[in-house]
């Protein structure tokens, strides 16, 4: 799940919720790494607030299979530059 508001700065600005539903504490933490680590790879547009929330499935996902989730949301919800989404249709 993503969430996606305009905040009154130039900086992104990214928040993850892990739930207890997914896992005991190292599950959660593995999921919270891995997140921001995809995070780290993509260009959002500036001047966002976006809040990254795992479901239970998260879990279970590999680190290819979250990072293909996590640009496949970025992009619906429009987060992306032009440019970046533009480069990751081409890696897909």
């Amino acid at each position: 799940m993503v969430r996606v508001r305009p905040n009154a700065g130039t900086v992104t600005r990214f928040g993850f919720a892990v739930g207890k539903a997914v896992g005991g504490a190292v599950v959660r933490n593995r999921v919270k790494r891995r997140l921001r680590a995809i995070a780290r790879g993509v260009v959002p547009r500036p001047g966002l607030d976006i809040v990254v929330g795992a479901r239970k499935p998260a879990a279970d996902a590999t680190y290819g299979e979250l990072e293909r989730a996590f640009v496949s949301l970025m992009r619906r919800a429009e987060a992306l530059q032009a440019t970046a989404a533009g480069a990751a249709r081409e890696t897909d």
